[in-house]
C-alpha cells in the first residue's frame, strides 16, 4: 500500500534513442517533458505587451515587480544585472509546483536531484562569481571579522560547512515540503476512498473536507517555496557584488 503512493515520484522513461555510435543512450522522461512544458508555458506568458494588460498580463506584471523588489533589497543597484536569472528561476520552479497539483502530473521538483542540482549549480555559481570579482579576497568571507587570530581555524572551518551547507538546505527544503504534501493529499485521498467505497458516505465528508483544505495548502506552498528559494538565492548572490 505504502509503494502505491510513492508511484507519484516514480520517473518514467518516455522515449529513448542511441547517440554517438550507441555509445550513449539519451532518454526523454516524463520529469524532463515537465521541465520543457514549465518553460515553455512561462515563456508564452511573458510574451505580450498591451498598454491595456489582460489578467495574465497583470499577474506577470505583479510577478515582475515582486522579484525585482527582492533583487533590488538584497543586491541593491549594483545587483540589478542578477534580475533575469532570478526571476527565470523564480517562474522554473512556480510553474513545476503548481503543474504539479494537477492529478496525474509528475512534479519533479520533489525529486532531490533536481532540486539539490539547482541549489548546487547555484553554489558553484556564487563561488566562481566571487573569485572573479574579489580574486582571493573573496575567501574572507571565511572569516568573520574581528574575530581573534587565535580561533581563526575554528572558524574558518565552520564557515566553510556553512557555506557548503546551502546547497543541501536550499535543495532539501524544497524537495522535502512539495514531498510532503504530495504524500500527505495521497494518503487522506485513499483514505476517503476507501470510505465511499464502504459505503461510509458520512463519514467520508471530513476526510474530503481536509482534502480541500490541503488543496489551498500546496497552492501556497508551491509559490512561497519557490518564492524563498529565490529569496535565498538573492542573498547568497549579495557575495558577489559586496564582501561582508
Amino acid at each position: 500500500m505504502f509503494a502505491a503512493y510513492f508511484d507519484q515520484f516514480n520517473i518514467v522513461r518516455l522515449i529513448t534513442i542511441q547517440a554517438f555510435l550507441g555509445d550513449w543512450l539519451v532518454t526523454f522522461t516524463n520529469s524532463s517533458m515537465m521541465m520543457v512544458l514549465a518553460v515553455t508555458i512561462f515563456w508564452l506568458l511573458l510574451k505580450g505587451e498591451k498598454l491595456i494588460p489582460s489578467r495574465w498580463q497583470s499577474v506577470m506584471e505583479l510577478i515582475y515587480l515582486n522579484i525585482r523588489s527582492v533583487v533590488h533589497d538584497n543586491l541593491g543597484k549594483a545587483g540589478q544585472k542578477y534580475f533575469p536569472f532570478v526571476l527565470c528561476l523564480f517562474l522554473f520552479i512556480v510553474m513545476l509546483n503548481v503543474l504539479g497539483l494537477f492529478p496525474y502530473v509528475f512534479t519533479p521538483t520533489v525529486h532531490i536531484v533536481v532540486t539539490f542540482g539547482l541549489s548546487l549549480s547555484i553554489l558553484i555559481g556564487v563561488t566562481l562569481l566571487g573569485f572573479l570579482t574579489f580574486k582571493l579576497n573573496f575567501l574572507s568571507i571565511l572569516m568573520p571579522g574581528g574575530a581573534p587570530l587565535v580561533l581563526a581555524p575554528f572558524l574558518v572551518l565552520i564557515e566553510t560547512l556553512s557555506y557548503v551547507s546551502r546547497a543541501i538546505s536550499l535543495g532539501v527544503r524544497l524537495a522535502a515540503n512539495l514531498s510532503a504534501g504530495h504524500l500527505l493529499f495521497a494518503i487522506i485521498s485513499g483514505f476517503a476512498f476507501n470510505m465511499l467505497s464502504n459505503g461510509l458516505i458520512v463519514l467520508s465528508v471530513f476526510p474530503m473536507l481536509i482534502m480541500i483544505f490541503i488543496t489551498l495548502l500546496e497552492m501556497a506552498v508551491a509559490v512561497i517555496q519557490a518564492y524563498v528559494f529565490c529569496l535565498l538565492t538573492a542573498i547568497y548572490l549579495g557575495d558577489t557584488v559586496a564582501l561582508h
